[in-house]
């Protein structure tokens, strides 16, 4: 038979080359911070009559704690001459600078003068929102909070919990946040293989967030069923069962600079009898809880470390992911307490 020649040939397809972006704000663009919850320390890092600094948005605030227990966040220099009150004092609930002793109350008025003088109607510090909940102290950006942190299914007070915080990450914190409904990364990064079809029907959206319902294997194979959200650019909850005990998460992103954050988390389980043996189950659950949360954390601190982060070419497995972005894109930004902390 003689051979035959076959024809082949390609059709060619015209493509640009370029890329297709529609970014989302970064923390500082324009002056401007998300109206959002932050973490700012640990509740173990104040102790009562104990005043700390803090970087926080583009500028520095302090936290102290009175004799009455309740924490609070001003902005850190006094307005006298701009001394950081962070290396002052704690008398009773009020805050002294350790310059010129001007005192400044629970609201962040000047309260008194260290001669006498009569206390300047116009001395004032940036009182910021604070909410104190699992060892962690939390702060709004903003003169009144627009939403409410997370509760969890069960009331606080039947919960044990351990919180600490991350190392620092080299990017904004809503980045981190973003990875809750990027389904394509949950499954490629941490190997969770889900039981049922992609949750992007299911999801239940909020004005400033969304809570989603997850059933699945975890990398090591744990079995999880777990409800998952985001609210706002910067807190996160996770509760459900890890084969069949119950496990919490309660974490958050601070915003020490612009394009950092660093992740704080408290780990939660039900509390027990009070028993030896009780006891001894809560730590081995509130252990393994902070291994598994750190095990997530390290698969993706090089990876968002080194990113430049923008909403590109996205696929029908970006669903949730794509409307979350939106959300951010629209979310409110201020930052009033700027003529204070910096």
């Amino acid at each position: 038979m003689a051979n035959q020649a076959v024809s082949t040939h390609t059709v060619a397809i015209d493509r640009i080359r370029r890329r297709h972006t529609n970014p989302v704000p970064h923390e500082g663009d324009n002056g401007l911070f998300s109206q959002s919850w932050f973490p700012i320390c640990l509740s173990s890092e104040v102790a009562r009559g104990q005043v700390i600094g803090r970087d926080f948005l583009d500028g520095r605030v302090v936290v102290y704690r009175g004799e009455d227990g309740v924490a609070r966040v001003m902005s850190a220099y006094c307005p006298h001459v701009g001394a950081d009150l962070s290396v002052g004092a704690v008398v009773g609930n009020r805050l002294q600078c350790a310059f010129h002793r001007w005192e400044y109350d629970a609201e962040g008025w000047c309260a008194k003068t260290g001669v006498g003088d009569p206390p300047p109607p116009t001395a004032c510090l940036f009182k910021f929102p604070v909410i104190e909940r699992f060892g962690i102290v939390w702060v709004f950006n903003g003169e009144q909070p627009l939403w409410d942190l997370f509760n969890f299914d069960a009331p606080d007070e039947e919960i044990a919990y351990t919180a600490f915080y991350a190392d620092l990450y080299t990017c904004d914190g809503w980045i981190f946040a973003a990875n809750t409904p990027d389904i394509q990364h949950i499954k490629a990064v941490h190997g969770i293989r889900f039981l049922t079809e992609d949750p992007h029907a299911i999801v239940q959206w909020e004005p400033y967030g969304f809570r989603m319902k997850i059933s699945a294997r975890h990398l090591n194979d744990e079995a999880i069923e777990w409800n998952v959200g985001i609210r706002g650019s910067s807190t996160y909850i996770q509760e459900g069962t890890v084969d069949g005990w119950w496990l919490g998460v309660f974490a958050g992103f601070s915003l020490p600079r612009p394009g950092t954050h660093r992740p704080f988390m408290a780990i939660c389980v039900r509390k027990g009898d009070g028993s030896p043996d009780s006891e001894k189950l809560i730590q081995e659950r509130l252990e393994f809880g902070k291994q598994l949360l750190s095990r997530t954390a390290f698969e993706d601190k090089p990876i968002l470390d080194n990113i430049h982060y923008t909403a590109g070419t996205l696929t029908r497995g970006d669903l949730t992911l794509g409307r979350y972005i939106e959300m951010l894109r629209k979310y409110p930004r201020a930052h009033p307490s700027a003529d204070f902390i910096k």
